[in-house]
């Protein structure tokens, strides 16, 4: 049987490739930007991003939103607001003023470097008139509970925002803006990822460059090459977790028990219903217990699921660990409750990373032996 030992190494060389830091100080080498004359980090991966630009650029003002608990390590210097998420916060709403505020008094002919990663979303909000943030947090909740996909969610935030879909930039009088993004949405678009804050208004009145600097097929290859090196064979590397959870393990566990021996790796976001006054956990803890569900009894498998921004939901767990042997019937109300994170933890199943600086949507990790 596979060892956590062999699991977590492996979600950790994922992450690493895409952290926030070593992907932004690749970008910048490999494809200068002229200096700035402000760094905007917005989203859970800001810091970590911010860290690698204000190395670069250590003169430039830096401003970093993010989420709570997110921002050690952030540079000496910087302008931190931290933020809620999932659903936005009055904080939310006054880094969006603040953002809103710093892009608009930049000069004629200065240069802008954003960094965006997913989270950004909820962080940074400044309402379509006469939204509030009752509007905006009942909406948000209840698009979270329906289980709407992150397209449908960017949507509708773009039309209740006066900063996201390329309306941030609008107000842009500068010279030129370099977005680098950490995608964090299917098909890495920069118009999805953070509802698009980063995006570029149609038409700009401004140089822009854009670029997606990590994402889940940079998690994914790296994952692969790591099983390689220990000369385990890559069965399967899929971006393929975009359905209900329901409807991707069992889906997963039938790759798995059908398939050869090595390692099956799955990468997306898969969406969750959820019940009124839900239990504790996220979409990675209950999708790991479904797969423990239908694999119950399989006795060479081991399967590690989990968000790579190190959170699941409004929880501190990045996701679980399960096998074969873990499944129980009371494990049945558990998901029904939407409550598989307090189940998992009771035995000792659940994985926890801490903030990883980063966020490329999610992770399937198995070893069939």
């Amino acid at each position: 049987m596979p060892s956590d030992d062999f699991l977590l190494p492996l979600f950790a060389a994922g992450v690493q490739a895409v952290r926030g830091d070593s992907a932004v100080s690749t970008a910048l080498r490999d494809a200068p930007c002229p200096v700035p004359d402000q760094i905007i980090a917005v989203g859970k991966a800001a810091t970590a991003m911010a860290l690698a630009a204000h190395a670069r650029f250590p003169d430039t003002p830096l401003l970093i939103v993010t989420k709570y608990g997110h921002s050690a390590g952030a540079p000496d210097g910087a302008e931190i607001i931290e933020a809620a998420h999932p659903v936005l916060d009055e904080m939310s709403l006054k880094a969006g003023a603040r953002v809103g505020t710093v892009v608009r008094s930049m000069a004629p002919g200065s240069h802008l470097l954003m960094l965006v990663s997913g989270g950004a979303s909820a962080l940074v909000e400044d309402p379509a008139s006469p939204l509030t943030l009752t509007d905006l947090t009942a909406r948000a909740e209840k698009m979270l509970a329906s289980g709407a996909d992150i397209h449908e969610m960017n949507a509708a935030r773009k039309d209740m925002s006066r900063v996201k879909g390329g309306k941030l930039l609008a107000a842009f009088k500068g010279a030129s803006v370099t977005t680098l993004a950490i995608s964090d949405v299917e098909g890495d678009s920069l118009d999805v990822i953070g509802s698009g804050i980063g995006a570029a208004p149609k038409p700009a009145n401004f140089m822009f460059d854009p670029r997606i600097v990590a994402s889940n097929a940079i998690a994914r290859s790296a994952v692969a090459r790591a099983a390689a090196a220990q000369g385990i064979p890559v069965q399967t590397n899929e971006e393929t977790l975009y359905e209900d959870i329901n409807v991707v393990a069992p889906r997963i566990a039938k790759v798995l028990t059908s398939g050869a021996s090595g390692l099956h790796l799955f990468g997306g976001e898969p969406t969750v219903v959820l019940p009124p006054n839900p239990g504790e956990g996220g979409r990675n803890q209950a999708l790991a217990l479904l797969i423990a569900r239908e694999i119950a009894g399989v006795q060479d498998l081991r399967v590690l699921v989990a968000g790579t921004d190190g959170t699941d939901g409004p929880t501190d767990a990045a996701g679980a660990i399960v096998d074969g042997a873990l499944w129980e019937r009371s494990g049945q109300g558990a998901l029904e409750r939407a409550d598989a994170g307090t189940w998992l933890g009771a035995r000792n199943a659940l994985l926890k990373t801490g903030p990883t600086g980063t966020n490329v949507m999610d992770l399937v990790i198995a070893l069939k032996s």
